[in-house]
């Protein structure tokens, strides 16, 4: 007897038997056609009698990936498949919970590097990452702020409340006719808008809305707020992330440490049109980085020039 075809069934069998590999939705597709043959032929037969049969391989594999992105939601929720919302999506097999696989991916190992010990990604790898693609693909300058060199007076804790990973600065004259760039500056219209980056490696169920509010609590000083991650893992993840930026106004950009030029903004920030000086006030009360920054942002204005020498990331 055939056995009768079953997304939920061979998508946990095909990953299981692969752990810590991710795989796209076509590739699954392709080793459920190669160890399940009889199952697929039975379900091309039956398709004869449809609307659109399943006429060749390639139609076969394209129904097989289409099944596998509609189960998704059943396959995260019941059958240990875990999805990642980067293009083309991910997916693999873990019975790890949230909470392990944020620790996993943020606990290091003293052997790392050593005695063929695989090196592992920190999160202080993803900043000039992160600058690389601001500067290439949203023409933004930007800056690391290191609350490590910032005065601790508010707790352990608190200057990871306070203070983001990057800023940024947007030249709006960029492009603009030096007549014009006068122009604007006598009639003090803005020329700029200002970032605020919060940089993490995983985003899950487990520690979403923690980052995220980490993200509101030290960038509501800019322009544009931004939450970076180097994964965002699962449908409802995105989802928490949309509803609360509906609410909260930060954006969401997904980087991609491999090429810098495929990272993608998933929710882009909501403008605020003014920025909150006493915040910032706050911010480069305690931090020589973020005055620094401060600093680079009034000599443009001076200036009507920026220096790419002064930044993270500019080119050259």
């Amino acid at each position: 007897m055939v056995e009768k075809f079953s997304i939920t069934k061979f998508v946990p069998t095909v990953l299981k038997e692969r752990p810590g590999q991710r795989f796209i939705a076509r590739e699954i597709a392709m080793l459920i056609m190669q160890q399940y043959p009889d199952a697929c032929e039975d379900k091309r037969l039956r398709s004869k009698a449809s609307k659109t049969p399943l006429d060749n391989d390639d139609a076969l594999l394209q129904q097989i990936v289409a099944e596998i992105g509609a189960q998704r939601k059943r396959l995260e929720d019941r059958l240990d498949i875990k999805t990642t919302e980067e293009r083309p999506r991910k997916y693999y097999y873990s019975t790890q919970s949230d909470t392990a696989e944020i620790e996993a991916v943020e606990k290091v190992s003293p052997l790392a590097g050593y005695d063929n010990q695989p090196t592992k990604l920190l999160e202080a790898d993803l900043y000039p990452i992160l600058s690389e693609f601001l500067f290439n693909e949203l023409n933004i300058y930007s800056k690391r702020i290191d609350e490590k060199r910032s005065r601790k007076q508010y707790g352990p804790d608190g200057n990871k409340w306070l203070y983001p990973d990057l800023v940024g600065i947007e030249d709006l004259t960029s492009n603009w006719e030096r007549a014009v760039i006068e122009c604007v500056s006598a009639s003090s219209e803005t020329r700029t808008k200002l970032y605020s980056f919060e940089v993490k490696l995983l985003l899950n169920r487990s520690n979403v809305r923690e980052c995220f509010f980490q993200t509101v609590s030290n960038s509501s000083w800019a322009n544009f707020p931004y939450l970076v991650a180097a994964e965002v893992q699962g449908s409802d993840t995105l989802s928490e992330l949309r509803v609360l930026s509906g609410t909260h106004g930060v954006g969401l950009i997904r980087l991609d440490p491999e090429n810098p030029s495929e990272s993608e903004i998933l929710i882009p920030a909501k403008e605020r049109t003014e920025i909150d000086w006493n915040s910032a006030n706050r911010l480069a009360a305690s931090s020589t980085d973020f005055t620094d920054y401060l600093n680079l942002v009034r000599q443009f204005y001076q200036t009507k020039d920026i220096r790419p020498q002064d930044w993270d990331y500019s080119g050259i």
